[in-house]
């Protein structure tokens, strides 16, 4: 798994528009979140701006990287080669997944704590920690989803769109608005209890046990995504 994430982490940081997706556009956008805090607070809360920057960045830099290096690995039969070898398939994934995955919770690390500097810190550390590993385990299983329908790395770029865009709509409507109204359409949307998760954490006010079982949408799309990702995701047959 190993070496197949170095030779990966290598291959993005050569690729300038992977880089620059993965790494320059979503720390830019979350950098701004922070800087205009008062005002993003003002609109929301503290714990929405914490939500768009996690959203931000697991969906322009792990989600989308993610469907574009699988797309690409397939296409130049990267992955052909590996099924070659004695490599398991779920270690092939792990390796090619790794580097964008610890690339993304470094920016949330990053990020979060900038903010926490800035504006405060979270009032619970450990359920905010819960919240970003859920919102990264359901981005990845939609990445996979995702990559099964997408023949290209150019194709990527229209593949993705609809969940990058949908879910940041998602930490937004729940973020401004929170879940006093239509709180279960909200809840259910991919994003929406990750989104409110995220804010308990880190505003406080809400029981730890209320919070927990907003797990639950959550990690219901993981299942979805991944059932969906063993359907439609097509490996080359191994020799």
């Amino acid at each position: 798994m190993f070496p197949i994430a170095s030779s990966e982490l290598i291959q993005i940081f050569r690729n300038r528009l992977v880089l620059i997706t993965s790494l320059i556009i979503p720390v830019v956008v979350s950098a701004y979140f922070v800087r205009q805090h008062d005002t993003f607070a003002d609109l929301g809360s503290l714990g929405y701006i914490a939500a768009i920057i996690l959203f931000t960045i697991t969906a322009f830099g792990l989600y989308t990287t993610a469907v574009t290096t699988l797309a690409s690995r397939r296409q130049n039969l990267f992955l052909k080669r590996l099924r070659s070898t004695a490599a398991t398939d779920t270690t092939i994934l792990a390796g090619l997944l790794l580097p964008v995955v610890v690339i993304a919770l470094i920016q949330v690390t990053a990020i979060l704590t900038a903010l926490a500097v800035v504006a405060g810190a979270p009032a619970n550390i450990a359920l905010l920690v819960v919240a970003t590993i859920a919102t990264l385990a359901m981005m990845i299983a939609l990445a996979l989803a995702t990559a099964g329908l997408t023949n290209s790395p150019e194709h990527a770029q229209v593949t993705t769109l609809p969940v990058t865009l949908g879910v940041i709509a998602v930490a937004s409507w729940v973020g401004i608005t929170g879940t006093e109204n239509l709180a279960g359409l909200k809840r259910l949307l991919p994003g929406g209890a990750a989104t409110e998760l995220t804010m308990n954490a880190w505003n406080g006010g809400v029981a730890v046990t209320d919070s927990l079982l907003l797990l639950a949408p959550t990690l219901g799309w993981v299942v979805v995504a991944v059932a969906l990702a063993t359907r439609l995701f097509r490996w080359e047959p191994r020799r």
